[in-house]
Parts: C-alpha cells; structure tokens; sequence
C-alpha cells in the first residue's frame, strides 16, 4: 500500500507540474498554431526571454540551448527586414550556456547593418545554414553603419559554422565613383565601404565552413582579438572588385588561417599592423593580389609585425604572390616572417619587399622607414608574369636577414621579354637551387646593421 501511495502521489505531482505549467505559458498556447508553420525548421529548446515557445514533446521547454531565427519573428523570404528576429535570437541565446543560434537552411534573410555583442555565456555557436544578405541599395545605409554590415565584438569562445552564406551585394557599392560616394558620406570611398564580417576586441574564435562572397570591401576582418581559428571557409567576389580584401587582419595575435579557397579583388590575406604569431597554410588564392603584409607606416607611424608563418600555399592570377609593403615615412619593423612552400602561377611578381609602397600617383620621399628583417623565402615555384622577385628597400633603412632558398621561377610566356630580379638595399643569403639566376641578387651580411628604430620610445 505505501508503494502504491507513493505512486499515487508522483501521479499527482506530475498532474500538477503540466496543470501550472500550461497556465503559466498561456501566451504560448494561444499562439501554438502561429507557431506550428514554424516547427519543421528545427528549433526544439527556447528560452523564455523570447517569444512565446512551441511545445516540445507535449511539454513547454522554456530553458534550452537551441534558438531559431525563425521563432522569433523571421521571415526568411529575403525581402523582409529580419534584423530584429537575429538580434532577438542573439540576446537570448547570449544568456545560456552552450547555446545554438541556428540561421536554417532553404531561407533567405535579408539583414540590416547589425551588432551583435557580448559578453556572452562561453561556447555560443552562430549556425548558417541559411543565407543571410545584405541591403542592396547603398543610399538606405545611414553613416554610421557603413563601416561593417555584421559587427560582432567583446565575445569570447565563439563558433560561426555551417552551410550557409554570408552575401554583401557588394556589386552596388563597387560601382560608385568617388564623387557619389563622397556626397553621401563625406567621406572616401575605400573608408566607407562595409566589411561583410567584423570581430572587433574577441578572443578564442573559430569561424568554419561558411561561405562569404560579393563584399563591398573586406569580407572577413579579425580586429584586437587574439586566439582566432579560421577554416574550410569559401571567400568569392570578382577579380576587378576594388578592395575587397579576403581575410584582413589588424592588432590581432595568435590566428590560424587554414584549409580555405579565397577569391577577391584585392588581398587574398591582408596582415596589418599589432599583429603577430600568425600562421596560414594550406589556402587557395586566386584571383588575388596575393599575401601581404602591409601597407604599414601610413601618415608616419608605428607598424609592428612579427611571427608570421606562410606554408603550403597556391597562388594564381595574383598581381602579387607573398609581399611586404611599408610607406616611407613610417618606423617600427617587420621581423621572423617565413614564406615556404608556395606554389605560384601566372603571377606577376611572386616576391615582393616595396618599402616606396603608395597608393596615389606620387608621394613625397621620406627617409624614415619600418625595419624589415629575418625574412625566409623557402622553395616557391611556379611561373610568373614580370618580374621573379623585386626587393625595394628603403634607402637609409635595409632589409636585413633576408633568406632566400630553393627558388625556381619562370616566365609563363617563354617568348616574352621579362625583368631581372631587383635586390635594393636587401642583404642576406641565396641558397641553390635559384632560378632564374638572377634572383641571387642580395648583398651578403658582411657587416652589422641593426634595424632601425624612431629615437622616440617607440619601439616594437
């Protein structure tokens, strides 16, 4: 009898825990058949701080992990403005533990400038699985949003996975002269074209899977965040749209980019300055203007660049194939940077030091200068377009330590007439085999120069 009344009595309980529960989210059970057109897209856990949840297995779960778009107002018809549903999705998501953000596939959702930030609880996980797409007409985004269309930053432990797209529209923005820019901005036009995906101040970041295309500038740009992971990723816009960078990064340490197709107008990796112990191996690029490290220096000031790692890379159709470019004017340096195993083809100039770097039809000359040095170029091959190698170094501050080993390049077209190497200023070491021979152009380190640094404190 005590069993059977101890049964009796967790019958009752039970009765009483579904009786209060469904009276305490009548709200949801008013909107079940709203939500019911949504249930096939896969949101099964919901926390309360949204709108009301469907039910799972009979009972409400008003706690859990899984945060749909689609619940909390998307419409996924990609004309729509479903800006509100992600930011909803996302602050609530933020407050749980090992919660998922899921952007479902077979939608489209069109998606104002937005920021999406922390702190958050740690492993929160943005699924794409959808396509998410910017606003086309560059006239509706006011001044303040043009610096980046998803904007997330003071996050930690943070995963952007799936099978989804992110889609600038960049084409709109790519066809606006200066002046049309200008009027609407009062800015230039290369300041105030939208990244696609922005981190600012973050840390232990992996984005992987996704794919970015047609940015209005940078696609994917890492910004004072440390410890990031990048790959299996796909980056695509067309070869003459302007600036739009692959991966930019800036003030930014510990990032591994890895396993990745990048396809742009610009930079397949652009490293700027702050950043160190940067390691990118296995990456497709083409087209491209190849790998750089740079412009650093610009208006006079300190750039810092160490520890970068360039490994088993191919290159095609780039203007450039791996390059460090400083303006004259600058100071700081540009130190242990090693470039192996680069496959080139049909690139213009494969290496490239251009400390005289500007993007305007003329600079003034300057004497200071960011010191570059210990730079290994270790057995890059392939074919190039004009030049094997040039390395324009600065006239009072040379490039030092400079390593060059197992080089064989040659020209795509047998029958065309192509340059010497260029070693300016440069001194290190040239290892066999070389070719063609005149890569093997460096000065020896037959006396001691040490890199230079601004007799003012500021030093890397």
């Amino acid at each position: 009898m005590m069993k059977a009344r101890g049964c009796d009595l967790l019958l009752l309980v039970v009765l009483w825990l579904v009786i209060s529960g469904s009276e305490g989210w009548s709200i949801g059970a008013h909107n079940h058949e709203e939500q019911e057109g949504n249930s096939s897209h896969g949101s099964q856990y919901y926390s309360s701080s949204g709108p009301s949840p469907a039910p799972y297995n009979g009972f409400f779960r008003p706690h859990g992990r899984i945060f749909s778009i689609l619940d909390f107002g998307a419409k996924g018809d990609g004309v729509s403005d479903d800006s509100m549903a992600l930011l909803a999705a996302w602050k609530a998501a933020c407050t749980v533990p090992e919660a998922t953000i899921e952007i479902p596939s077979n939608f489209i959702f069109l998606i104002k400038p937005i920021t999406l930030q922390g702190p958050c609880k740690s492993n929160l996980v943005l699924k794409i699985d959808g396509t998410l797409l910017a606003p086309s007409n560059t006239s509706t985004w006011s001044k303040s949003t043009r610096y980046q269309w998803l904007n997330l930053k003071w996050l930690s432990s943070l995963i952007i996975q799936g099978s989804g797209t992110l889609d600038g529209q960049g084409s709109s923005w790519w066809n606006l002269t200066e002046n049309t820019l200008q009027k609407q901005t009062e800015h230039s036009i290369s300041e105030m074209r939208p990244t696609i995906l922005r981190f600012y101040q973050s840390c232990n970041l992996v984005v992987r899977d996704i794919q970015i295309i047609n940015s209005p500038l940078c696609h994917l740009k890492f910004d004072n965040s440390r410890r990031v992971l990048v790959m299996n990723i796909t980056i695509s816009s067309p070869e003459d749209s302007p600036n739009t960078d692959g991966i930019h990064l800036q003030n930014s340490t510990g990032v591994e980019i890895r396993h990745s197709i990048i396809g742009c107008g610009d930079d397949c990796v652009s490293i700027q300055t702050g950043c160190s112990n940067i390691h990118l191996h296995h990456l497709e690029c083409s087209p491209s203007h190849g790998i750089s490290i740079g412009g650093l220096g610009k208006g006079n000031s300190l750039a810092c660049v160490s520890n970068v790692y360039a490994n088993n890379i191919n290159i095609q159709n780039a203007l450039s194939g791996v390059r460090i470019k400083t303006w004259q004017g600058g100071f700081g340096s540009v130190r242990n940077v090693t470039f192996s195993n680069i496959q080139v083809s049909d690139v213009q100039i494969p290496l490239v030091i251009d400390q005289y770097y500007c993007s305007k039809k003329s600079c003034k000359n300057k004497t200071d200068a960011v010191a570059i040095s210990g730079i290994s170029y270790k057995r890059i091959i392939g074919t190039y377009i004009y030049q094997p190698m040039s390395l324009a170094c600065s006239d009072s501050i040379p490039c030092i330590d400079i390593d060059i080993i197992d080089i064989q390049l040659f020209p795509a077209l047998a029958e065309r007439h192509s340059r010497q190497a260029l070693c300016w200023n440069s001194y290190g070491r040239a290892v066999d085999p070389l070719k063609p021979s005149s890569i093997a152009c460096l000065h020896k380190n037959n006396r001691q120069i040490s890199p230079y640094t601004k007799p003012n404190g500021y030093i890397c």
